[in-house]
């Protein structure tokens, strides 16, 4: 009997030392199903910190299929299941497995549909989990949803995610939201004080965001500022941050004064006591001026039935009795002051990174300008022609571009044979214009102004007539796309760039032509002086019709660095010709050097206007030519002046 009881304790002991079953994750959805099927705002955090308190491996599925309304319940025994739906009904899948699970009929389960309160709150959940997940981009995306909605709970998993991150890139941004998120929502005053003074290295949005919420204020009023109160300053009513009114409204709103009854207010109550009879000897016809109105109304006030008016020596009386401030939201002064002071030197570092994308900007448009502009000069020194036909050949090099496009589909070799083709087709164009039609109205400006305005017209008009009226692609390279980001306020795009070397690229080649080749020593002895430039053997005919091709030719090739980044249209050299102009009349006619002076003048000019005055181009084009006008008043031959032909232009 002695061995039999010792036995059986034996196996006793042994079946209370085995592990109790592991509990799965419809186990625990079963402990309060009803709080999963029907949640709601107010008690969804305790259901999922039960959840994740179980550290199952299938609850970050489970909580992504129920945040997109993906879980369904079975009506006969309350389980809960992932499904799929089949022409009969729904194909049931286990929540914990993932195995099938059989098959159900429409009406034999139910979706889980949780509003969108409950849904934020399951976001904020997955977030610990997305931010260690082995995919970057579920990754990322938990980063871009805590940017969106930060909460003090998404402190210490992001700040637990930092270690184990492999990717640089996440791991910075990590970094930069754990310093926005400790200035913001940690609990230690110091920690948030360092967090805060780091920003000041940042000119992220986010960032200035943060100070913002941090440093912000509402008007307060008391009779005395109460102890331990965040000042941020002192508001006087009746100052500019404090009207009388104003300040009058928020000693009424937090119940310190008796509201002013308006004209209207008193209208209503003398309505409704003549309706009501408490007035019997009161004519309404003799209630035809405010004063007869007042008088009525304080009648009903000496009754007890109406709130008394408000003088305007009791409203004196009201805000001298009391003081009114504007009060931080943040209760630590040394947070707020390490915030302001932060904050102010954001701004300063913002604003110089602006002055130099607005730098960057305008260097991109004049080297725009300058390519618009510099076979223009060249055929205005030369030549004294004003060719009002020359954004005509920029948008010849532009639809040359475009046509080489359609025959080779690769874009970096279309536009390496785009580049030299433009030239040649506008050099025989403008070869071809200064033969027919230039040459026949030599020394006779007005007429061969007059003639080029229809040749440009009569260009716009062929253009349209085979390629449409609609505007056509020209792509750049891969190569060419994106931009060049130095931070958040610096950006400059790689087309731009682009063109800003092309711009470099042909001033050298200019330079190089005009001061080394026999042909720009032609060219400066015709613009010098024609008459001893032709006794030296030169011919000036000849020199013309040269110099005119190489500036329509310059101008094909400025077509097709346009036509990169902006619509390939027959009107598209108009809208450059008054800034082409404009840049060789301030730079000085016929010099390469004024060009480039005028055309960076003009685009910096330009720039600073647009950033004056954004959402006004017709005004800021106007202020431009007005100054123009003021600068060729006290500098009549341009930043640059030139000697011979060209100076008496």
């Amino acid at each position: 009997m002695l061995r039999m009881i010792r036995l059986m304790l034996a196996v006793l002991a042994g079946l209370l030392s085995l592990p109790a079953a592991a509990q799965t994750l419809q186990d625990i959805l079963q402990e309060n199903p009803e709080a999963i099927a029907e949640p709601s705002r107010r008690t969804v955090g305790e259901t999922l910190d039960r959840i994740l308190a179980s550290n199952l491996p299938e609850v970050p599925l489970f909580l992504e299929r129920w945040r997109e309304r993906a879980v369904y319940r079975r009506v006969s025994d309350g389980l809960f299941f992932y499904a799929e739906e089949t022409e009969d009904g729904y194909l049931l899948f286990d929540i914990s497995t993932g195995a099938p699970a059989g098959g159900a009929g429409r009406r034999e389960i139910s979706a889980l549909i949780p509003n969108a309160g409950v849904r934020g709150a399951i976001a904020t959940a997955l977030i610990e989990f997305q931010l260690s997940d082995p995919d970057p981009a579920r990754r990322a995306a938990a980063l871009t949803a805590i940017t969106r909605d930060p909460s003090a709970d998404h402190l210490d998993p992001l700040r637990e995610s930092i270690a184990a991150e492999t990717d640089p890139v996440l791991k910075a941004r990590k970094e930069r939201l754990e310093r926005i998120l400790t200035a913001r929502f940690d609990a230690d005053p110091a920690a948030r004080i360092a967090a805060i003074s780091a920003l000041g290295h940042d000119t992220g949005l986010e960032s200035r965001s943060v100070l913002n919420q941090i440093l912000a204020a509402s008007p307060q009023v008391a009779a005395a500022i109460p102890e331990g109160e965040n000042v941020a300053r002192i508001l006087e009513p009746g100052g500019a941050d404090l009207s009388r009114e104003a300040a009058y409204a928020l000693l009424v709103a937090e119940g310190l004064a008796p509201p002013v009854p308006t004209a209207q207010d008193i209208r209503n109550a003398l309505v409704a006591a003549i309706g009501e009879g408490r007035l019997p000897d009161l004519d309404p016809s003799s209630l035809d001026s405010d004063a007869a109105r007042a008088a009525a109304y304080d009648r009903l006030v000496a009754a007890g039935s109406a709130p008394p008016r408000v003088t305007d020596e009791a409203i004196d009386a009201a805000l001298e009795a009391h003081v009114f401030w504007l009060g931080y939201a943040e209760p630590d002064p040394a947070v707020t002051e390490a915030a302001r002071a932060t904050l102010d030197r954001s701004l300063t570092r913002v604003a110089l990174y602006q002055t130099a994308d607005i730098g960057l900007d305008a260097l991109s448009l004049a080297s725009i300008y300058f390519l618009a502009a510099i076979g223009l000069a060249i055929t205005f020194g030369v030549m004294g022609v004003i060719n009002m036909a020359h954004g005509e050949f920029i948008m010849i090099g532009a639809y040359t571009a475009y046509c080489v496009q359609r025959v080779i589909p690769d874009q970096t070799l279309s536009l390496a044979v785009a580049l030299p083709l433009a030239f040649a087709v506008a050099f025989a164009a403008g070869v071809a214009m200064e033969r027919l039609v230039i040459r026949r109205l030599s020394r006779r400006p007005l007429e061969t102004l007059l003639a080029t305005f229809g040749i440009s017209i009569a260009l716009q008009q062929i253009a349209k007539n085979i390629f449409g009226t609609q505007a056509r692609p020209l792509t750049a390279p891969s190569w060419l796309s994106g931009s060049l980001t130095l931070n958040d306020v610096v950006s400059i795009s790689h087309i731009r760039i682009a063109i800003f070397v092309l711009a470099l690229i042909f001033l050298a080649l200019l330079l190089v032509v005009l001061r080394r080749s026999r042909l720009g020593l032609e060219i400066r002895a015709v613009t010098q002086n024609p008459g001893m430039a032709a006794s030296m053997g030169i011919d000036p005919d000849r020199i013309n019709m040269l110099t005119f091709g190489l500036g329509s030719g310059i101008a094909g090739i400025a077509g097709v660095a346009i036509g990169l980044y902006a619509q390939v249209t027959s009107e598209m050299g108009a809208n450059y010709i008054v800034q082409s102009f404009m840049a060789v009349v301030v730079g000085g006619v016929g010099n390469v050097w004024g060009t480039l002076a005028g055309a960076t003048l003009i685009g910096g000019l330009q720039k600073l206007i647009e950033w004056f005055n954004p959402s006004n181009t017709l005004a800021a084009q106007t202020y431009m030519i007005l100054f123009i006008i003021i600068f060729i008043q006290f500098r009549p031959r341009g930043i640059v002046a030139l000697r011979g032909r060209a100076a008496g232009v």
